[in-house]
């Protein structure tokens, strides 16, 4: 016997939110961006002061003949020049800003959901799609620009979390995780295979895409769950399904491929709720 289980969509709602278990600081992800600016810093955009970084700060501060105490005061910022300068929310952001508080908003843009590329702390147009997009999923007006009310919405949000169980899409181990990566904050998982290998719908849904995307996936598949939750396999050497069809966890949606910006054959697995990514590893079964 069968039984069915129904959850609420407000439920679904409310556990795709959460505050995240462990957070890295806007703050110390402007400063990493800044040490990055001046060729000290090479690791992850992260917002974690670990080693690696309290190492640059010191490391710049006595190549500028500061005191090499590690700690960040006027003369550091000064001294860092525009990529120190404007705490963050101190004014309104558009486009061709640069500073300490873009870098900052544009790390809170990807921990939401809204990565812009690259976390450089220079507002370009990346950086004004991921803003627009981020306001029209708020329900505020999707210019691009950031102000007090962008700056709210932020802080009042938590991480995004997939709601429900997900069976994993291919038979190979994860590769590149959901997060920071140098300057760059990658989506979804990246999971190594040979070319062909099948990869397989994560939950039932319908198939909303399939075919070429010229932004980078190249052959994709993109899979609706209900609810606003969404899937996107991308990279595919060859289609297993079309537009439109009805799918059950487990079903053939193509073959493992490099298309698009791939450099190797592997899937690039996303999970998106209303259009905001979220990692997929803690509900992969």
């Amino acid at each position: 016997m069968r039984v069915l289980i129904v959850v609420p969509v407000a439920l679904l709602l409310a556990a795709a939110w959460a505050p995240p278990a462990r957070a890295g600081s806007a703050n110390v992800a402007a400063l990493q961006v800044a040490l990055w600016s001046k060729d000290v810093y090479r690791g992850n955009v992260d917002g974690l002061r670990g080693p690696a970084t309290s190492s640059a700060l010191r490391a710049f501060q006595q190549r500028a003949g500061l005191s090499a105490d590690g700690l960040l005061g006027p003369r550091t910022r000064r001294a860092l020049g525009r990529h120190g300068r404007h705490p963050y929310a101190s004014r309104v952001l558009r486009a061709g800003k640069v500073g300490w508080d873009v870098a900052a908003l544009q790390f809170r843009l990807a921990a939401h959901g809204f990565p812009s590329g690259s976390v450089d702390g220079g507002y370009g147009s990346h950086t004004v799609s991921a803003v627009a997009l981020f306001q029209r999923w708020v329900g505020l007006a999707p210019d691009g620009v950031a102000g007090p009310a962008t700056f709210r919405a932020l802080a009042a949000r938590g991480v995004p979390r997939v709601p429900i169980l997900l069976r994993g899409p291919v038979r190979a181990p994860v590769g590149d995780r959901f997060g920071p990566r140098g300057l760059r904050f990658h989506a979804g998982l990246d999971f190594p295979a040979p070319y062909g290998r099948a990869v397989r719908a994560a939950a039932p849904g319908r198939v909303v895409f399939a075919g070429f995307d010229s932004s980078g996936f190249g052959n994709l598949v993109v899979v609706d769950h209900g609810n606003g939750l969404r899937t996107r396999y991308a990279h595919l050497s060859r289609f297993g399904v079309r537009r439109g069809r009805w799918v059950a966890a487990g079903t053939l949606l193509g073959r493992v491929g490099a298309t698009g910006s791939a450099t190797g054959p592997h899937l690039h697995f996303e999970a998106l709720i209303r259009g905001a990514n979220a990692d997929p590893l803690p509900v992969l079964s």
